[in-house]
């Protein structure tokens, strides 16, 4: 009895867990609850009724894109079960999230997306310049770049954010390439100050300004400093500035000096002239000589005026006036003094061969001897027809006397000596001399620098 009656209460269990479905829900549900345990069956695959229910997931709407859907039943079922949607944004728009989305039986899409606007990082600034965005970091907008006054863009003039949110090109940079500018003083003109070849001058440092930082590393000079002396003639100065980026830039400016000068003085027959600085230049001072055996008559110093013309007029160098009425040989000697060189000639009689020849000679030499500043005194024969004279002065018998015991000249035979223009006696001859060796001994010996300075300069005019 027991056996047959166990069925009849399967039945009756699987009858109060059986649970009914609805259409169209998506989900399941008991029509009453008990506690009794049981084995819950796989719910059959729904039975979709597109016609009841033809929205199945939310509408999609994306902000700044596109959906483009497909469904199985149509274009009119675009949110029905199994839909499938390609997702787009618009240009300047990226994706993010899932690109395709499908309309799942939890009335949900597969997955989530949006549309996020496609922005570049901010540009970094340039050094010594500027950009500026036509739409800031935003895609397709355009940065121009600009550097300061007196930099040089070296680089990309304008960069443009792309649709992969990087912007083109590569930074540019900001170049000082311009060389500053530089000017020097006006070029000028001197004259020579008085007495002198050359003139002090002084200008004003160039004034020199760099177009980009304002900053001048240095500056140099190619030339004297201001302030130095310049001689005759044209000088350039240049000066040279350089930047911070070692940007250089050079100018230029001339002096020139100009010597004022008087026409050049001719010295006077008989004479030199002895003139400071230059000789005929602004300032200049001439003393006008005479040789020895000759004075000078009239201005002794002339001076170069800015007018280039000469103060005074030209002296002439006249022969030496020879008093031999005199009371001693010293007072005889002392006309000489400075002035002429002696050479006396002592002889026992006119007729000695020894002066005759020397006599001879030195007749031929005379612009040799005159050159050399010599008088000769001649002292020939015995008393009491002893004979004395200078040229055509004739000396008395004291003042023979007193020369030839002054200067131990003997009457007995041919003697000479030679007695420079202090008076001193420079050198005795016992036997004729030529003039040739007269004259090196004189040249060598007894010239003043003076002497030989215009010896120099002038050369020996008896050629």
């Amino acid at each position: 009895m027991a056996q047959e009656a166990a069925p009849v209460l399967l039945v009756f269990l699987t009858r109060l867990v059986s649970s009914t479905w609805h259409e169209g829900s998506g989900y399941y549900s008991a029509e009453s609850h008990t506690n009794e345990v049981y084995v819950e069956e796989a719910p059959p695959e729904p039975a979709l009724d597109y016609r009841r229910v033809p929205q199945w997931c939310a509408t999609l709407n994306i902000h700044r894109g596109e959906a483009t859907c497909y469904s199985p039943r149509g274009s009119t079922y675009r949110s029905s079960l199994g839909t499938r949607c390609e997702l787009s944004c618009a240009r300047g728009y990226r994706l993010v999230g899932r690109s395709a989305v499908q309309c799942l039986p939890s009335r949900h899409w597969s997955g989530i997306a949006y549309c996020r606007q496609i922005r570049c990082h901010v540009l970094p600034a340039v050094l010594r310049g500027s950009y500026a965005c036509s739409a800031g970091v935003q895609m397709d907008s355009r940065c121009d770049y600009t550097c300061l006054p007196g930099y040089q863009l070296e680089g990309d003039r304008s960069r443009t954010c792309m649709e992969d949110g990087r912007w083109s090109g590569s930074e540019p940079i900001c170049v000082d390439i311009e060389p500053p500018k530089i000017r020097c003083p006006d070029s000028r003109e001197r004259i020579a100050e008085p007495g002198k070849l050359t003139a002090t001058v002084y200008w004003d440092p160039p004034r020199v300004k760099d177009s980009a930082d304002g900053i001048i590393k240095r500056v140099t000079l190619r030339g004297p400093e201001p302030g130095s002396e310049f001689a005759e003639g044209e000088h350039v100065i240049r000066y040279t500035a350089h930047d911070q980026a070692y940007n250089r830039a050079s100018c230029k400016f001339s002096i020139r000096v100009q010597v004022r000068r008087c026409p050049v003085l001719k010295p006077p027959q008989h004479g030199y002239v002895s003139c400071t600085s230059a000789g005929n230049n602004y300032g200049a001072t001439c003393e006008y000589l005479c040789d020895g055996g000759y004075e000078r008559q009239g201005t002794p110093l002339r001076v170069c005026q800015s007018s280039q013309q000469w103060t005074g007029s030209q002296p002439t160098c006249a022969p030496m006036q020879i008093n031999t009425d005199v009371n001693s040989a010293a007072s005889l000697l002392d006309q000489f003094y400075e002035k002429r060189r002696l050479l006396l000639i002592s002889a026992p009689d006119p007729a000695n061969r020894y002066y005759k020849m020397q006599i001879s000679m030195l007749q031929q030499a005379t612009c040799g001897l005159d050159l050399r500043h010599v008088t000769i005194i001649e002292l020939v024969g015995q008393p009491p027809r002893e004979v004395g004279r200078i040229r055509e002065h004739q000396l008395s018998t004291g003042i023979i006397e007193e020369l030839r015991q002054f200067l131990h000249l003997t009457r007995s035979h041919f003697n000479m000596v030679l007695l420079d223009k202090a008076g001193t006696d420079r050198e005795r001859y016992i036997l004729p001399v030529t003039p040739e060796e007269l004259f090196d001994f004189i040249d060598t010996y007894l010239l003043s620098q003076q002497e030989a300075a215009q010896r120099a300069q002038s050369g020996d005019t008896c050629e």
